[in-house]
């Protein structure tokens, strides 16, 4: 888990997941940086992020204790190279490219560690509802659509208009 020591950066930070992991890390503590297009950079320091680089920023090597993965390449390699000595480095999206080219010696002579992230155990789950209902986590929803607007819904998403996440409602 991420704690007070921890510099955090976190990519794709103005989506939905990626705003929830800056709420995540501040309420533990960490120095977050988040990664968003100018667009939406005011949404993710709203969120909680201390500090916020530019989508084609390439962050400074060694810089952070943590990178939380969201979307993979083309920039996967300055987010391993960004992480110090012991870093840890979670996934959990690709929307950026799945397929890597990695140099197994950053990996290994850095003693990084690497977490898939796609399974949420049922009490973490809990956990997480809990922190919503308190109030302490606050997802953004940019924009609500009738189901029946789905096509519109999904230009918007793949336009990347919006931060935060866009709810389809039920008829």
């Amino acid at each position: 888990g991420v704690g007070a020591d921890d510099r955090v950066l976190v990519t794709g930070a103005s989506g939905g997941v990626g705003m929830a992991a800056v709420e995540l890390a501040k309420l533990r503590r960490g120095h977050v940086t988040g990664i968003a297009s100018a667009t939406k950079q005011d949404a993710v320091r709203a969120a909680g992020s201390d500090a916020v680089l530019d989508r084609d920023a390439t962050p400074l090597a060694g810089a952070f204790t943590v990178v939380i993965d969201l979307v993979g390449e083309p920039a996967w390699t300055g987010f391993i190279e960004a992480l110090e000595p012991g870093g840890r480095y979670a996934i959990s999206g690709a929307i950026a490219g799945p397929m890597v080219e990695a140099d197994l010696r950053s990996i290994y002579l850095n003693d990084l560690t690497f977490f898939g992230c796609t399974y949420t155990p049922a009490d973490v789950f809990a956990e997480l509802v809990t922190l919503i209902n308190d109030g302490r986590i606050k997802p953004l929803v940019s924009k609500t659509y009738d189901l029946a607007d789905i096509a519109t819904a999904q230009m918007d998403f793949a336009a990347k208009t919006y931060p935060g996440k866009l709810v389809l409602i039920p008829p």
